[in-house]
């Protein structure tokens, strides 16, 4: 039986863009190949049928890299903590291919912890296996919280012991393939700014907009369009993040996808409690991608994304289509609030008042930011219709809000019979999972792994996540 990964339709889009943006290279080979982890559920977005799909053939194709070429390392460069480094690119990562969806989108195939590249500098290229963990985790996470995000395909153990600094004794190593909707980001863009070539990008923005945004290659202005809809997109995940609680924790312009796309998950955190100073990475001294800075440190980016854009943009359309920034984030922070809250829509004002109101408490108590969502959840039942004292009356949060709030919460129940309670009911189990991997969590299902080799709390706690 032939490979089916190897037998797909792969397409050329970055490859026809040419070197000037990419360097060819070869894939590491490793000692062992373990397949830990397979995400099936992706396999019918690429057309194939998981029954199809044997153990090998991952392995063959995702940590062999047998039967594709070439890879692609791309070149960027980025603002990394506000100061701009012109010495990156993929440094343990490439371009494996690109796969047309039965929804119509081009997908890459990217892989991590591959090895060395021209862009690796010091570096050995490679992944931790804990690492590769914490990345499945992130993206299935994000992707039940709704949020618009790369997933990992595939995580095989590699049989490799890696020295790491902040660690005392080797550890292991694998090598994963993330799935996401482009491997451009701003600081693809940034480059071509640094070299001055505007040809260059005026070629990747016509690339972008063609393969990403083909709803805009019959407007009257696409490169402005683009822009704009970035802005709006890039709103959009910055509110999915607060949301969903969660902390990327490095969110430099290499680390910003060019499709509002969320990747790349290295020291990132689920907040235990609503805290906007929280940060994810330790080496985040000054707190700049703190939870809370999350909103304003993408604002921010895109504004320095105007630098290599103006080369074929006029700078004042850009400008003017940022100021529409903090309108949509707040919007769509909103609305996603209110649907945490159980609700499709309420009046704008009780809307506004309950979110404000929800935050201050979430703040004040210092409750689970996910388990207080998880008990709306579940405790959830039509007697808070009509008595607000009956509203998470087994709850031990301790607040001079929480009478405040609850009468609150009642007043928007209110807004519906009780023949539409359970259509909040749906909305509050659609939005918030029993389950987010917190950081203790996550440790949980390691040390069986690391101690037994036992990979069953692994496979358990995806389970729960996932539904």
């Amino acid at each position: 039986m032939t490979n089916p990964f190897l037998n797909l339709e792969y397409e050329t889009a970055i490859e026809n863009l040419g070197d000037s943006y990419y360097e060819e290279v070869s894939a590491a080979e490793f000692p062992k190949h373990i397949l830990r982890f397979a995400n099936d559920d992706l396999l019918p977005v690429i057309g194939l049928d998981k029954n199809a799909v044997k153990e090998n053939d991952w392995i063959e194709a995702f940590g062999k890299f047998q039967g594709i070429r070439p890879f692609l390392a791309l070149k960027y460069h980025g603002y990394q903590f506000g100061s701009y480094n012109p010495q990156l690119g993929d440094g343990r990562g490439f371009l494996y291919g690109q796969i047309r969806g039965n929804n119509g989108i081009l997908y890459d195939f990217g892989t991590k912890g591959s090895g060395r590249t021209p862009y690796s500098r010091t570096a050995d290229g490679r992944l931790t296996l804990k690492g590769g963990i914490r990345e499945v985790m992130a993206g299935e996470a994000l992707h039940r919280l709704g949020v618009n995000t790369s997933r990992c395909f595939s995580l095989i153990e590699t049989g490799e012991s890696l020295w790491r600094g902040d660690e005392p004794s080797p550890t292991r190593s694998s090598v994963m393939v993330r799935f996401s909707q482009s491997h451009i980001r701003f600081g693809t863009f940034e480059r071509l700014h640094y070299l001055q070539r505007p040809d260059l990008v005026k070629n990747l923005l016509d690339h972008v907009i063609y393969y990403y945004y083909p709803h805009l290659t019959t407007s009257e202005n696409p490169y402005i369009e683009f822009y704009r809809e970035l802005v709006q997109r890039v709103a959009l995940l910055a509110a999915q993040w607060m949301a969903a609680g969660f902390c990327h924790g490095v969110l430099n312009t290499d680390n910003m996808s060019i499709t509002g796309e969320s990747f790349d998950y290295g020291p990132y955190a689920f907040i235990n409690t609503y805290d906007p100073l929280f940060t994810a990475a330790y080496f985040d001294y000054g707190g700049r991608y703190s939870y809370g800075n999350q909103p304003l440190i993408c604002q921010w980016n895109l504004e320095l994304l105007q630098k290599p854009l103006s080369l074929v943009i006029p700078y004042q359309d850009l400008q003017e289509a940022l100021t529409n920034y903090n309108q949509y984030y707040e919007q769509f922070y909103q609305g996603l609030m209110v649907k945490k809250l159980g609700f499709n829509k309420l009046p704008d004002n009780l809307a506004k008042k309950l979110v404000t109101e929800t935050v201050n408490l979430l703040k004040e108590s210092q409750v689970s930011y996910s388990q207080f969502f998880a008990d709306l959840a579940s405790q959830f039942n039509y007697g808070w219709h009509e008595n607000y004292t009956l509203i998470l009356e087994n709850s031990d949060i301790n607040s001079s809000n929480f009478d405040t709030w609850k009468k609150l919460y009642h007043q928007a129940l209110e807004n519906f019979v009780r023949e539409e309670l359970d259509n909040i009911k749906i909305t509050l189990n659609q939005y918030n999972p029993q389950i987010v991997p917190i950081r203790n969590i996550i440790e949980e299902i390691w040390q069986p792994i690391t101690t037994e080799d036992n990979w069953q709390p692994f496979y358990d706690l995806l389970a729960k996540i996932r539904n």
